[in-house]
């Protein structure tokens, strides 16, 4: 079992292993980090707390047992005027097919709504990655139409929320 918990200054070296431990198996699903994200990683992290403390972005991570981070949930391009953000997670290979992806994504979208006044969410997905597809339309998002995706083909997806969801 994973826990969702808002990403924290404190979740720093756990969060940094669960990068470095799932780099190759992210590279093969979404365009590389680089190597820089892992060299400026502790600047990068003080950075989105406080992009997080201001309401910029909503950052989660799904913790297992023993403290170690499985999972990533986020809400990016938070536009609290409009209601809106871009949802995106990643899962840790050894936590796959476990259902810890759906549940995540169900948990921040009831988050989106009750903690932070969202609205509207948005996912983009690449057209090879069924497994995303499906946590998606789990959480109960719709594909609206085409995208490129660093110069793949994908769709992108969208999630009224309302009020009351």
């Amino acid at each position: 079992m994973a826990v969702l918990e808002r990403l924290r200054s404190d979740h720093a070296p756990a969060l940094l292993a669960f990068e470095r431990e799932n780099r190759e198996y992210f590279a093969a699903r979404v365009p590389d980090r680089g190597d820089a994200y892992f060299e400026e990683f502790d600047e990068r992290h003080r950075e989105l707390i406080e992009a997080q403390e201001a309401g910029e972005i909503h950052f989660h991570v799904l913790v297992a047992e023993g403290g170690e981070i499985v999972g990533r949930v986020n809400l990016v391009d938070v536009d609290a005027g409009a209601g809106s953000a871009e949802l995106g997670y990643r899962l840790a290979e050894k936590a796959t097919g476990r259902g810890f992806a759906t549940r995540g994504v169900r948990e921040v979208c009831r988050l989106a709504v009750e903690e932070y006044g969202l609205l509207r969410l948005t996912a983009f997905v690449t057209l090879g990655n069924t497994a995303s597809s499906a946590v998606l339309a789990r959480a109960g998002f719709g594909a609206v139409g085409g995208v490129t995706l660093d110069g793949e083909p994908g769709t992108a997806y969208e999630l009224e929320l309302g009020p009351t969801a």
